[in-house]
């Protein structure tokens, strides 16, 4: 890779100054339960790798040092590995605002019974992703039954109070729309 560095202090290039750093994105796998034509990670059912306890213990350190204020979760489905709830807990006595960028389907998922109200309880904002507002369109992105499957898991964030105006439950819909799926624009 080269060096930028001797190519800026020679030229007109304004001088960069960094600022504290106040968010802080982790992705904590690739692990997911779907497998999305789109997703830029290559996430699925059958991905191992996953964030450890040590690595989420020294982002918790991280976290202390910088007086991070939000700490933005990812992954595949960061709500998959097994110390997501760890680490949201760990961060929220810390006073951290936590985002999670939820697939929805996943809190439906087998052995995430409670995860839900887990987010509503300790005040995790959900940035919750659908690729389109129709449902074949969603099931061809990430499987059939999907689209049905988000509808439900929005439907039981909205009955905890979600995306009803709390300011402590704050639910953020993120329309991506991408691939072949779309109709032509209508004229």
């Amino acid at each position: 890779m080269l060096d930028v560095k001797p190519r800026l202090m020679d030229s007109e290039f304004p001088s960069i100054q960094r600022k504290e750093i106040s968010t802080l994105q982790v992705n904590l796998g690739y692990l997911c339960n779907l497998s999305c034509t789109h997703c830029h990670v290559n996430a699925g059912p059958t991905r191992k790798e996953l964030m450890s306890k040590e690595t989420i213990d020294e982002l918790l350190a991280l976290i202390d040092a910088h007086g991070i204020k939000t700490l933005d979760l990812t992954g595949g489905a960061p709500e998959l590995n097994p110390h997501f709830r760890y680490f949201v807990e760990e961060a929220r006595v810390r006073k951290v605002h936590v985002m999670d960028r939820c697939n929805l389907t996943v809190l439906l998922e087998p052995g995430q019974e409670g995860l839900a109200e887990f987010l509503a309880e300790n005040q995790v904002e959900v940035v919750a992703s659908l690729p389109c507002y129709t449902e074949d369109n969603v099931d061809k992105q990430r499987g059939k039954g999907t689209f049905n499957g988000s509808i439900k898991a929005l439907a039981l964030l909205n009955k905890l109070g979600y995306g009803r105006g709390d300011p402590n439950l704050k639910l953020s819909l993120v329309y991506n729309p991408v691939g072949p799926f779309l109709p032509p624009p209508q004229s």
